[in-house]
């Protein structure tokens, strides 16, 4: 079943009853909504002034709905997410402490991989030459030792925009649109931890990233391949709001652009043959990395990279 992704940027008073959410606005002309908790997958808390009763929190982590609250800025800061959302939890847990490190680096060798290729067919339908990202694709080693990935970042991303926005940089902080793939390579990291507890396993424990601050490691590294269809999005966005005026051509992350960002989830992407949603695709991608632990399977399954129409 596709889950919903709600955005809540208006103040506003949300509790439940009866396995629904119940949301009454402060403007009194705005309509109050109900909505089964059943049915939602990711929520984003963005209003100054809103209340969010502990029975609605605690439903909504019992149907492993993951939690965004935004900062002052109106940008993703901190994510919740249940803890008790698979059967054989422990077992799951087990598997993945006791990860050889041969298996991780041959998992995140798998997992870079799929990057560079997925970020090769995106500048590929662009009409942009990707020959060197080809090149590197094949020279990914076990553990990706000598960083082929950042190699293949710089010149994917002097390339993207390059025909629209003159030296475009990565950088979080950096100028537009960089904003656009903060905010949404944020509903992507949620999607990712979201599907990572719900087949079991621990998002702190990365098989890369493993900074002690960060709570969610493994959604850092799951996502990578996934990373290409957000800024596929992006590039949409850019085409159909840039002008002379930037900061006036909504990259402020205007609502309008938000609700394109929020499609993330639900775009299709071609994963083992089929297409998907791409929040069901990651749920093929966990529960292979499950497996993976597991000893029962030895590749992670990762969607490819196509073209879509976005509307």
């Amino acid at each position: 079943m596709i889950k919903r992704v709600l955005y809540f940027g208006s103040d506003s008073y949300i509790h439940t009853r009866k396995e629904q959410l119940l949301v009454e606005f402060t403007d009194k002309e705005k309509q109050s909504a109900s909505i089964p908790i059943e049915d939602i997958g990711v929520v984003i808390l963005d209003a100054p002034q809103m209340t969010v009763s502990r029975a609605v929190m605690s439903k909504m982590l019992e149907n492993n709905v993951a939690i965004i609250v935004c900062n002052e800025k109106h940008l993703p800061k901190g994510l919740m997410l249940n803890l008790e959302s698979n059967s054989i939890q422990q077992e799951h847990f087990r598997n993945q402490i006791n990860a050889t490190e041969p298996l991780k680096k041959s998992l995140w060798q798998q997992t870079i991989k799929y990057k560079i290729k997925n970020q090769a067919l995106l500048l590929q339908s662009l009409g942009i030459t990707a020959e060197k990202l080809r090149f590197w694709f094949e020279k990914v080693k076990s553990g990706d030792p000598e960083n082929v990935e950042g190699r293949a970042a710089a010149y994917y991303w002097q390339n993207i925009y390059s025909d629209i926005i003159e030296k475009f940089r990565r950088r979080r902080t950096g100028n537009e649109p960089n904003n656009l793939l903060n905010y949404g390579y944020a509903v992507l990291r949620a999607t990712v931890a979201r599907e990572i507890v719900g087949s079991g396993l621990l998002p702190t424990l990365g098989i890369h990233h493993h900074n002690r601050y960060n709570a969610y490691a493994l959604a850092d590294d799951i996502m990578e391949p996934y990373r290409p269809f957000v800024d596929w999005i992006v590039r949409d966005i850019v085409e159909k709001y840039y002008n002379d005026e930037w900061v006036d051509s909504g990259f402020n992350l205007s609502p309008p652009i938000k609700k394109e960002l929020l499609k993330i989830p639900l775009i299709d992407v071609v994963i083992e043959g089929k297409t998907h949603p791409l929040s069901i695709a990651v749920r093929h991608t966990t529960a292979s990395l499950a497996e993976c632990f597991a000893k029962t399977k030895r590749k992670i399954a990762y969607p490819r990279f196509e073209p879509y129409s976005i509307d």
